[in-house]
């Protein structure tokens, strides 16, 4: 079965890109690595942007935000398996597609979330969001971050759930930032 969320993700370009891959195993793979992966994708990316016009200083803080927002949360809860991670750089449009597996109770709460953030205006629920997180600060999974991608950002954010059977499922998340 599969079901899809948000925006339609481009199409792939021939411009730059890079590929990481996370491989499961003895690296104990933590969402603390998302970090590095982030500054990396806004140094290496953000000089390819200037060279298209955008702001170098704010594509490298965009991409670095978004990456490290995505990775962290493909890392943090995955059910095992690697984390594939595809960058690509259109002109100013940066794009940013991670697959990882999740186990299905979390697939099925994160698209619970998202059937609420696709069918709401972000702004609006990402103020209901800062504030019932203010009134319980141990309350998770709000989609805070997500929320504040396409808020403040202005990402565009898709995802598809692929799912046979009792198996992990294959979420891939894809997002697209309009560099200034």
């Amino acid at each position: 079965m599969t079901k899809s969320y948000g925006a339609t993700p481009p199409a792939k370009t021939d411009g730059p890109a890079a590929r990481l891959v996370f491989f499961d195993g003895p690296l104990d793979l933590s969402w603390s690595h998302a970090g590095a992966t982030a500054e990396f994708l806004g140094d290496f990316f953000s000089g390819l942007a200037a060279a298209s016009g955008a702001n170098e200083n704010d594509a490298r803080h965009s991409i670095g935000y978004l990456a490290n927002e995505l990775v962290e949360n493909a890392v943090k809860f995955r059910a095992g398996g690697d984390v594939a991670l595809e960058a690509s750089l259109d002109g100013r449009d940066f794009t940013l597609r991670l697959s990882n597996l999740a186990a299905p109770e979390t697939a099925a709460r994160f698209a619970t979330l998202l059937e609420e953030i696709v069918s709401r205006d972000p702004g609006e629920l990402l103020i209901e969001r800062i504030e019932a997180n203010a009134e319980d600060p141990d309350a998770g999974g709000s989609g805070l971050g997500i929320l504040t991608l396409m808020n403040d950002y202005g990402a565009e954010l898709g995802w598809r759930f692929e799912q046979a059977g009792d198996a992990p499922v294959r979420l891939e998340t894809v997002a697209t930032l309009a560099l200034s």
